[in-house]
């Protein structure tokens, strides 16, 4: 396709404001060619490996001792090695996890029109649905659609909630705060700090949602459900069901993320990359779509959210984290920054802290 073509086939599609679960609907047999990827054809199955994603079990964490140590000196490892991990025993009930699933099930399978009133890229709003916040500036269209909301440092206006999964996603986003903060601690004292020391930075006070749908592909080997990127915040509590295709690059290999049940996914994003000074890794990852069966997935990122009042605090390599052997790897950036340089490159494989580094 030409660029001017490309770019008609992109206002159609983003007009159509029926998002790749339209398409999809269709019944069409080949995807349409602004979804087509050329670098990722016949190149999408994981390599057979012996690696396997850590899982991490909390049960017992607010202890003391040994018990404590054990679990810290994981986390530690995971973050240093993977960048992911899995934790069990977290304390969310297994009921609101699967409310929270049916309930993004049911936004995204709603009346179209319906859900055509919440269609937008204005990222200010508290919530909005579209399909790759990246359209316009991404060479290839991702196989998946996305709504976003806002929980907090402020509490959402429940009035501009969609009826069908508001009330579970504030029950569902009190419970990850929670869960969060416990990570924050344990990830505080693996890097050797006080348990409150990344909370006290700012870190665990904003939260978005994101509640990812991938319709069944006719073509799951032309495109990507989601391109390989790392994510921009501090860390990512994923929630993701049976269905599969969350991969994660690990020595060169892309390595399959298996559904465990119960089971949350964590993962170091760049933010945490940066103020760690690369003692924890933000890792590549992606989602290969599948020809049978809608994946579903709840991706609740701490970040800080451009619109609060920290938003234009300076952030850089903790300072207790530095020495003669460990000089600052980055320079101090405000959230504001760094969101503005991920919406203009877009994901790619260039990881955007690249653009911050000393």
């Amino acid at each position: 396709m030409s660029t001017d073509e490309r770019l008609r086939s992109l206002k159609l599609f983003d007009e159509s404001k029926a998002g790749v679960k339209g398409i999809a609907d269709s019944g069409t047999s080949e995807i349409p060619h602004i979804f087509k990827n050329k670098d990722v054809i016949n190149c999408l199955k994981p390599s057979p490996s012996q690696f396997n994603i850590p899982v991490i079990d909390l049960e017992g964490v607010e202890a003391t001792g040994y018990a404590r140590a054990s679990t810290i000196n994981r986390v530690r490892d995971a973050c240093q090695k993977w960048g992911f991990f899995q934790i069990i025993n977290h304390g969310v009930p297994s009921s609101v996890m699967a409310e929270m699933m049916v309930a993004t099930r049911r936004f995204h399978e709603q009346d179209a029109e319906v859900k055509k009133q919440f269609y937008s890229r204005d990222n200010t709003k508290t919530f909005l649905y579209n399909s790759n916040f990246d359209l316009y500036e991404a060479p290839s269209t991702n196989w998946r659609d996305t709504f976003q909301c806002i929980l907090a440092p402020h509490a959402p206006d429940t009035d501009k909630l969609p009826t069908v999964c508001r009330d579970v996603m504030l029950k569902y986003s009190n419970y990850v705060k929670n869960v969060g903060l416990t990570i924050f601690e344990l990830l505080s004292e693996a890097l050797g700090l006080k348990p409150n020391h990344l909370k006290d930075m700012g870190t665990a006070e904003g939260l978005l949602m994101l509640g990812h749908y991938y319709p069944p592909c006719p073509e799951p080997d032309m495109t990507l459900g989601f391109t390989s990127h790392s994510d921009s915040g501090f860390i990512t509590i994923l929630l993701q069901d049976e269905i599969g295709g969350l991969q994660v690059q690990y020595e060169n290999e892309w390595i399959d993320v298996p559904h465990i049940p119960e089971a949350f996914v964590v993962n170091v994003a760049d933010m945490l990359q940066l103020i760690s000074n690369d003692a924890f890794r933000s890792s590549f990852h992606r989602v290969v779509p599948k020809s049978i069966g809608a994946r579903i997935s709840v991706a609740c990122l701490f970040v800080i959210i451009t619109e609060s009042e920290i938003s234009s605090r300076l952030f850089g390599p903790i300072k207790e984290l530095l020495s003669d052997k460990n000089s600052a790897i980055y320079r101090e950036v405000t959230a504001i920054d760094f969101v503005n340089q991920l919406y203009k490159q877009g994901f790619g494989n260039i990881p955007t802290l690249t653009y911050f580094k000393l």
